[in-house]
């Protein structure tokens, strides 16, 4: 249960039931990050947009290294949330979910890559709180993603710290969006 309540959609204003209406078409349900962010209209708008934006801009990387990324955010910080989501983005993206149980394991799994290896080093020095991002790391991925492809990944890997820090500190937790097909990250 969140630490703040959803806004349901009766008590919702016009603009935040087209919104849901939204959601529940794409995703088959409203994501609770956003209904609890409908207690502030003017930040779900921003947020909405701003998710829209990015949505539409992320077009360097492969789905498959961007949204490791991602994931591998949400489990470093332990957004349940964001992992049951993330995974059901990717399941309908076609990408390998079954990868995503040994991301633990990712240095010596064969399920991924070397660049893969590079994106989760990266993800995890810029989660680390205090950052230890290097400058080899980033020069690496510059060398292998061009100057786009490293902004883009960054950017994400930045914003993802966003929400899952958002989700994690209002105690926004899975709800249910995959079955089980990705490691659950138990809130601490």
């Amino acid at each position: 249960m969140p630490r703040i309540d959803p806004v349901p959609a009766h008590r919702a204003g016009p603009l935040t039931k087209f919104l849901y209406r939204y959601l529940r078409r794409r995703f088959g349900a409203v994501p609770e990050p956003m209904a609890v962010t409908a207690q502030h209209p003017k930040l779900l708008l921003a947020a909405g947009v701003g998710e829209l934006a990015v949505e539409r801009a992320v077009r360097v990387l492969p789905a498959s290294v961007r949204e490791l990324a991602v994931f591998r955010t949400a489990t470093r910080i332990g957004c349940s949330w964001c992992v049951d989501f993330g995974t059901m983005l990717q399941r309908d993206e076609g990408l390998d979910v079954e990868r995503l149980k040994e991301i633990d394991d990712y240095r010596t799994s064969p399920r991924f890559t070397e660049l893969d290896r590079l994106v989760i080093d990266y993800t995890d020095a810029m989660t680390d709180l205090p950052m230890t991002v290097t400058d080899e790391q980033v020069a690496e991925l510059d060398r292998r993603l061009g100057h786009q492809g490293a902004v883009e990944l960054t950017y994400m890997i930045a914003l993802e710290n966003q929400r899952t820090r958002f989700n994690h500190a209002l105690g926004i937790t899975a709800q249910g969006f995959t079955s089980g097909e990705a490691c659950r990250v138990p809130m601490p």
